[in-house]
């Protein structure tokens, strides 16, 4: 990973490091749901992310298929962060992250443990336990999980790198749907934390980093557009404008008009 930018516009913005990694864009990305790998490629690079994600229950983990995924995607351009979506149970996930280690992946995995084969959401019990196994094996983890405080400041405890609550449903690009919830995680936890899952279009990454969080992982959103290389671009450039967002600090609300010119010295 490249080291962050420090500044902008005059503005101080300490670079994100997430289990001691610091991390040169605060948009991850995924490599799921794309037409072909050319176009996955494509729109990886225009996202300007340098961390992507590989489910590693879902693909060819032999990376010298070029049909494969992995034959396209260059560990020294990228840090592949292993995923364990598709995993229903703690013991699932945890089997596919030491798959992932010795197949040649880093230390650090993105944990999913799904609880409803619905609606996707997170069987927090066993990502909870499945988390304190995996750190104890020397895993960096980063935590999927739904937007409650209190299971992110277990997961917190439990020794997780990052902890990444859904802004909403998996898949579903509903945007944002708590963003009291979200602002409070972020306000009380010390590790990054990252929204994963649901942001459907750039105003809902833009939204979500005005929330003041650390990144933001996607994938369906910008693999699923119908020109997936141009809202990858968007992405970057609306997570981006999120962070400055955040760090200008936006005007108060007030249900009152206040003229925007001053109303002393007029004429007449």
């Amino acid at each position: 990973m490249s080291t962050a930018r420090s500044s902008t516009h005059g503005l101080t913005d300490p670079p994100l490091v997430i289990g001691g990694r610091t991390l040169g864009s605060r948009l991850l990305v995924g490599t799921g749901k794309y037409r072909s790998n050319a176009e996955m490629v494509q729109a990886i690079e225009a996202s300007g992310a340098d961390v992507v994600t590989v489910a590693v229950r879902r693909v060819d983990l032999d990376r010298t298929r070029e049909e494969g995924m992995l034959y396209h995607l260059d560990p020294k351009r990228y840090f592949l962060l292993a995923n364990t979506a598709g995993c229903y149970s703690a013991e699932e996930a945890i089997r596919y992250a030491r798959l992932a280690r010795e197949a040649g992946f880093n230390e650090f995995v993105k944990l999913e443990v799904i609880g409803d084969r619905e609606t996707l959401l997170p069987d927090t019990d066993g990502l909870l336990l499945a988390t304190r196994t995996l750190v104890q094996e020397g895993f960096q983890v980063m935590a999927y999980t739904n937007d409650d405080l209190i299971m992110a400041l277990r997961l917190e405890d439990a020794g997780a790198a990052a902890v990444m609550p859904l802004a909403s449903p998996i898949g579903s690009g509903l945007g944002l749907l708590n963003p009291y919830s979200i602002r409070t995680i972020k306000k009380r936890l010390k590790v990054p934390v990252l929204v994963d899952a649901g942001v459907g279009t750039a105003s809902d990454a833009c939204v979500t980093m005005e929330q003041g969080v650390d990144g933001i992982l996607m994938n369906t959103a910008i693999a699923e557009a119908t020109h997936a290389v141009a809202m990858a671009a968007a992405m970057k450039h609306a997570v981006e404008a999120g962070r400055l967002a955040y760090l200008a600090g936006r005007m108060p609300r007030r249900e009152v008009a206040v003229p925007s010119s001053p109303t002393s010295g007029m004429a007449g």
